[in-house]
């Protein structure tokens, strides 16, 4: 990359996390370094315009952070005027190239389930000795762990619908499609848009394991001619991976098609819930495709903890569960968490990104004793609720002070309100189905207010 920016006059579209790490490497690398973007209070090393003084034919090439849409007016200006778009991931994997040629990418995309996978992935390729890390949406960006000290032998990437609009180089070895369901419509534009976003992932690679339980995945799959590996929570056919009894087993990766051998047992992956069992086997699926062992894969999901913030139990208090899965950003993800438990005291609500929630109300509300709800969004939640499920107690529960404040007292009076329907046998999970940006910092900032309220307001009392 240093012959084509050095000396070069570059535009970063976006001083986030992601343009912030393009912009320091390329500069490093010779480029000479402007960040467009609306905040101009940016605590960075380069200089940051506003979108209206940027004269777009000063610049060599732009750099598009995922979040920046197409229809931006500093994008169309870039296209009008003929002038290189790039993205962090093609950046990245451009010098990879040029100084890790023999380093390895694999990429997992999907509406839910993303993250859990990418980590069991790196898991099982650490246990089978090899030097993988995980970057994209979790872990480092991209391109800083390309340049990191020591080369990784593979990169398993998490990529979002937005990161892969802009995509056009990078290769993969193996990629993995887990779930296709509405979100970021708002940035889309419609469900058929960001379904050709996810599924723009199989032109860049010849192998993909995809899921069989999925009938839009499996739909947009028929007319690709790689190398397709199925995964199911069925019993595999020949060239599946898939579940028989109490045992993960593959008849893909085995010599005779007519075989099957065991792979883990179901009760080696915890949480022991549906989702939790197809992620296992997608990231079994692509550790397979680079050679890793069956004994290294179930060493690797005997020792899997999920993150922060996913189905995690902040307490078991009077056979009463208080669950923070505050990363259920969507309804289809939601729809998972609920239906992992039988009577539901359901918090939800914050920023909806375009998503229908009567599809989320018709499967769950068998599941909902009472729902409480928060944030920019939460009407589409009460609409679908009194369409669907009318008998179903429904409270809205707001606050006054701003999101980031320290005195933001929402989840205080959120379970307040959860204690007066929680009666033992009850599970209070906060799936919210939605993005927290509304009313907190990010999805961990709602899930540690709520952990910390539980703790506060039922842990100290008994």
């Amino acid at each position: 990359m240093a012959f084509i920016f050095d000396g070069k006059k570059v535009l970063v579209a976006g001083g986030g996390v992601t343009g912030s790490a393009v912009a320091k490497t390329l500069a490093s690398r010779g480029a000479s370094i402007v960040i467009v973007d609306e905040n101009q209070d940016l605590d960075l090393e380069f200089t940051v315009l506003a979108p209206s003084l940027i004269k777009i034919k000063d610049y060599f090439a732009v750099v598009v952070s995922p979040g920046w849409k197409p229809t931006h007016p500093i994008v169309i200006a870039a296209v009008e005027s003929g002038i290189q778009i790039w993205n962090e991931i093609d950046l990245a994997w451009a010098i990879s190239r040029e100084i890790s040629p023999q380093q390895k990418w694999m990429a997992i995309t999907g509406t839910n389930g993303k993250t859990t996978t990418v980590e069991m992935a790196v898991a099982m390729l650490q246990s089978a000795g090899l030097s993988a890390a995980a970057c994209g949406n979790v872990g480092d960006t991209v391109i800083d762990a390309v340049i990191h000290n020591e080369p990784f032998d593979y990169l398993i990437l998490e990529l979002s619908s937005f990161q892969l609009h802009w995509m056009q180089h990078a290769s993969f070895t193996s990629i993995a499609i887990l779930n296709l369901a509405d979100d970021h419509l708002d940035w889309h534009g419609s469900f058929d848009n960001y379904c050709r976003a996810k599924f723009s992932l199989l032109n860049h690679s010849d192998i993909a394991v995809l899921n069989a339980d999925d009938s839009e995945v499996m739909q947009r799959a028929r007319s690709w001619a790689g190398k397709k590996i199925f995964f199911t929570l069925e019993t595999p056919a020949a060239g599946e991976l898939g579940v028989v009894e109490d045992l993960l087993v593959d008849r893909a990766f085995i010599r005779d098609p007519h075989e099957a051998s065991m792979i883990a047992q179901i009760n080696d992956i915890q949480p022991t819930l549906p989702h939790s069992v197809s992620n296992a086997l997608a990231a079994a699926g692509l550790a397979l495709s680079v050679g890793v062992s069956y004994a290294d894969i179930q060493k690797a999901l005997i020792g899997f903890h999920p993150g922060r913030h996913r189905i995690e139990v902040v307490l078991r208090e009077d056979e009463i569960s208080w669950i923070d899965d505050s990363k259920a950003t969507n309804p289809h993800a939601a729809a998972a968490s609920i239906m992992s438990h039988l009577s539901v005291i359901w918090i939800a609500g914050g920023l909806a990104k375009g998503a229908d929630m009567n599809s989320l109300i018709d499967r769950v509300k068998s599941r909902v004793k009472a729902a409480i709800l928060i944030g920019d969004d939460r009407a589409l939640i009460e609409a679908a609720l009194h369409k669907l499920a009318p008998k179903i107690p429904i409270v809205k529960v707001d606050t006054d002070f701003p999101k980031g404040d320290p005195s933001n007292d929402l989840m205080e009076k959120v379970v307040g309100v959860a204690k007066t329907f929680a009666e033992p046998g009850d599970t209070v999970l906060m799936a919210p189905a939605c993005a927290s940006m509304d009313q907190f910092i990010s999805y961990a900032d709602r899930g540690d207010r709520f952990a910390s309220a539980v703790k506060k307001l039922v842990k100290n009392e008994n």
